[in-house]
């Protein structure tokens, strides 16, 4: 289904999709960006919308919060916009501040996607990414597959090759509210089984080695509000709040465990988290304050949040943090799932 009232960059109007579970689970989707803009779940007999977005498509275009885009070629930072590699230096793409965020100015979230397939509960979306794209080395083509499963489950399945060395990282940065309304997510109740996370500077750039959590207002290896501590040392001041990469405990990797999990202020929702990365990015949305609003006003800081299946943070230039290569070769095939899985609380 195309949209002709609106054109995107490219002049041409956006295909939504949209799909379901057949159970009362629907997502809305279109191929800019790989973008969702609406995730409805059934909640005591009526649907709630648990995701944060736009009211009018044209403003997707030019929100600068990923608001729901599938990122790539590289999520998160990259110090420096470059890379290191074998004593070679690679210039990246800057975006602000002299960095590299989310692929660069002009990355995943700023393309038109491809539909490769597409059925009533799943559709395949592919993007090809020329060599020196973004400053990146080599050509790459990737594939997302999202899947409603009966039940509330969302399956994300990413793949990647490229043809010279390069460093993948894709991620969905949605936004969530599960209490379905423009509401401070602080009340929600967050656990990420996590014993260390990764310290920024004032960039939101990686300090270095991972500190521990315990003793911490980012320990949530034990449910919590996110409200309970915030705000209440330097490193949250950073940032005005949570963005922050955790290295995720060794018993739910490879989805063989929950990685994190959500539950509703109203205690009604639950969302479980299971990835086969090695990190998860939590953003208490912290700087959404002015971002176009789905009840055609402005969310306000702290009314949605992200949890990002990911690399950590500028691992290119880390190869020393215990987590798998993030650098794709040759032959190889980036693989790797998401599934957010909704249920009562």
């Amino acid at each position: 289904m195309t949209c002709s009232e609106v054109l995107c960059p490219d002049g041409q109007p956006p295909r939504l999709i949209e799909l379901a579970d057949g159970c009362g689970t629907r997502l809305s989707l279109m191929d800019w960006g790989g973008t969702w803009l609406s995730f409805r779940v059934p909640v005591g007999g009526t649907e709630r919308e648990v995701l944060l977005g736009c009211a009018r498509l044209a403003d997707y275009f030019t929100q600068t919060a990923f608001l729901g885009a599938t990122i790539g070629r590289y999520a998160n930072r990259i110090g420096g916009a470059q890379l290191t590699r074998a004593g070679r230096t690679i210039a990246l793409t800057p975006t602000a501040g002299g960095h590299q965020l989310h692929g660069g100015p002009q990355g995943f979230d700023r393309r038109r996607w491809c539909i490769v397939q597409q059925a009533a509960d799943a559709v395949v979306l592919g993007i090809e990414s020329a060599a020196g794209d973004q400053g990146f080395p080599g050509k790459l083509n990737a594939t997302v597959r999202y899947r409603l499963d009966p039940g509330g489950r969302l399956s994300i399945d990413y793949t990647a090759k490229v043809d010279a060395p390069c460093p993948v990282n894709l991620t969905n940065h949605a936004y969530f509210n599960l209490d379905g309304a423009a509401t401070d997510i602080r009340r929600h109740s967050l656990q990420i089984h996590a014993q260390r996370f990764l310290p920024v500077d004032h960039d939101l750039i990686p300090l270095g080695p991972l500190q521990r959590v315990g003793g911490t207002s980012f320990d949530f290896s034990k449910a919590k509000l996110i409200g309970s501590d915030f705000l209440v040392d330097e490193q949250q001041r950073l940032a005005q709040g949570y963005d922050h990469a955790y290295l995720l405990d060794q018993q739910c990797r490879g989805m063989a465990g929950v990685a994190a999990t959500v539950v509703a202020a109203d205690g009604r929702l639950a969302m479980d988290v299971y990835t086969s990365k090695p990190a998860l990015q939590f953003y208490s949305g912290n700087f959404l304050a002015g971002v176009p609003a789905r009840d055609g006003g402005r969310y306000a800081a702290y009314q949605g949040f992200a949890l990002e299946t990911q690399f950590l943070p500028d691992s290119p230039n880390h190869p020393e943090w215990p987590q798998p290569d993030c650098w794709l070769y040759p032959g190889e095939t980036y693989q790797h799932s998401t599934v957010l899985a909704f249920r009562s609380a």
